[in-house]
């Protein structure tokens, strides 16, 4: 028995290797071939539903009220907000994308720690993309053979049609792609509006056009040279495995020796010639978006889709043999059937605990974070020329630049008190107020930072040493609410 194919020669066997020429490998070139399985549905599932959030995101609304945007998820950068949802982050507050990063980062780790590269199978954008890019290849050129043949054909008007409609495809999806990164940076209706007048401004332009250049050439034509020699990740993911990490494996005990399979030849004459259930068809390594082939064992380049799994099994069902000879496996899982043990999954191990505790105490800390994130700030600057002033009665003189953040969308009133040192008395510069002891009125416009520049004298025999630590203290009026700064107080 054998498995048919119209492709040509060139493609029925593994892609040949790289020609070294001098220092470089000459680059040969990749032709993933179509298939069907779990795994590539699976793929497209996670394509469209990725696609679809960042296509469709700009466009949700979210009521905040009156004077503030109603973009659910948007990077104000003229107002130097950050909005996501029901969250308001002020530049200020730059710690919480500190904190996103982090548990990006653990996350990638208990994944990889659990199931191997399976971001990058799945959800790396430069996976998703090049996955759409390729589909449209597809689509139009034809399967892996179609494509090998068209481009050994000699240039006619048939090819360089395909070829054209091709590339004016990828550049459609570039420039979407591009247009909709830019909408997360302005309100998306208002900026469609302006580009189909043609009023978009020349730094709109300018990023729309730099995002479209590098989605055409990245998941158009770089693929998996990104994955393979751009991107970081391959080289230190290995250490965030173990033998009980799930990655895409291939049973040589049990597919070793290779061959192909004759008609006329049965199971048992191959294995009584050291023959396995692997019958050297290649379409493991023909699927594959990067070229892997996986029987080789476990290799920087793969990235874990489980495209070839879908593929052997295919050629296992039509020969009659089990399936999984290429599957999702771990090292220990392999040595047990191998054995002819029962294998175990263990997801929970030490490496995924501490991962997974690490998620939800950072998690944790910026949920806390964010519900009792404070509706107002304030940042206090001691003037550094003069330290202090002597006034003509003797007493000394500091200067505070006072900033207040009003992160309400109404105007607020707030007492601002000197603790630490008695006798105090403070004035607003510029007449905003007028001198009192202790403490003194400031107001503070919506949804701003409101600057004063506050002088605080102190009688001298009140001061005991040339640095005294106090704090200005911030009250909301009539609420209440407080927010203390530290800082000092500098006399001779």
């Amino acid at each position: 028995m054998s498995v048919s194919t119209t492709e040509p020669q060139t493609a029925s066997r593994p892609a040949e290797p790289a020609r070294k020429s001098g220092l470089y490998a000459t680059y040969s070139k990749i032709y993933p071939k179509s298939v069907a399985g779990t795994f590539r549905r699976l793929k497209w599932l996670t394509l469209i539903l990725l696609l679809g959030l960042y296509y469709v995101t700009p466009w949700i609304r979210w009521d905040r009220g009156p004077n503030a945007p109603d973009q659910a998820v948007l990077v104000d950068l003229p107002g130097r907000r950050l909005y996501f949802f029901f969250i308001e982050l002020w530049p200020q507050q730059v710690y919480y994308l500190t904190g996103a990063l982090i548990l990006g980062a653990i996350g990638l780790f208990l994944a990889t720690a659990l199931a191997g590269r399976v971001w990058c199978g799945y959800a790396c954008p430069q996976t998703v993309w090049s996955d759409l890019f390729l589909w449209v290849e597809r689509r139009i050129e034809g399967d892996r053979g179609d494509r090998i043949r068209l481009d050994h054909a000699p240039w006619s008007p048939a090819k360089l049609g395909k070829k054209a409609a091709k590339h004016a495809a990828w550049l459609l999806i570039a420039l979407l792609t591009g247009g909709a990164w830019v909408f997360y940076f302005n309100d998306a209706p208002t900026l469609a509006l302006e580009m189909l007048r043609f009023e978009a401004t020349s730094n709109v332009l300018l990023f729309i056009g730099l995002f479209t250049a590098t989605t055409y050439l990245l998941a158009g034509h770089a693929r998996e040279q990104v994955c393979i020699y751009m991107c970081p990740w391959p080289r230190f993911q290995a250490a965030m495995q173990d033998e009980d990490s799930l990655t895409v494996t291939y049973e040589d005990w049990r597919g070793e020796g290779r061959g192909h399979l004759k008609r006329s030849q049965s199971w048992e004459e191959r294995k009584a010639m050291g023959l396995g259930d692997c019958i050297d068809c290649g379409a493991c390594v023909h699927v594959c978006p990067t070229g892997v082939d996986i029987r080789n064992g476990p290799q920087l380049a793969c990235i874990g889709c489980g495209l070839c799994v879908d593929a052997c099994n295919d050629v296992m069902a039509k020969i009659g043999r089990p399936g999984d000879l290429v599957r999702f496996d771990s090292l220990n899982a392999q040595i047990a059937r191998a054995n002819g043990a029962t294998p175990a999954f263990k997801p929970v191990r030490p490496r995924t605990i501490i991962y997974t505790l690490l998620l939800t105490v950072v998690g944790g800390m910026m949920a806390a974070g964010l519900v009792l994130k404070p509706k107002v700030d304030v940042n206090i600057l001691r003037d550094r020329a003069p330290l202090f002033v002597t006034l003509s009665n003797g007493d000394i003189q500091n200067a505070y630049t006072v900033k207040v953040l009003n992160m309400t969308r109404a105007a607020q009133t707030y007492r601002l008190s000197f603790t630490g040192l008695p006798g105090a008395v403070l004035s607003v510069a510029g007449g905003a107020g007028e001198a009192a002891e202790g403490s003194v009125l400031v107001q503070a416009d919506p949804d701003s930072v409101a600057t004063h520049r506050v002088l605080v004298r102190v009688p001298k025999e009140a001061l005991r040493q040339p640095s005294t630590p106090t704090a200005f203290v911030v009250t909301r009026q009539p609420d209440g609410l407080t927010v203390q700064h530290e800082t000092v107080f500098l006399a001779p």
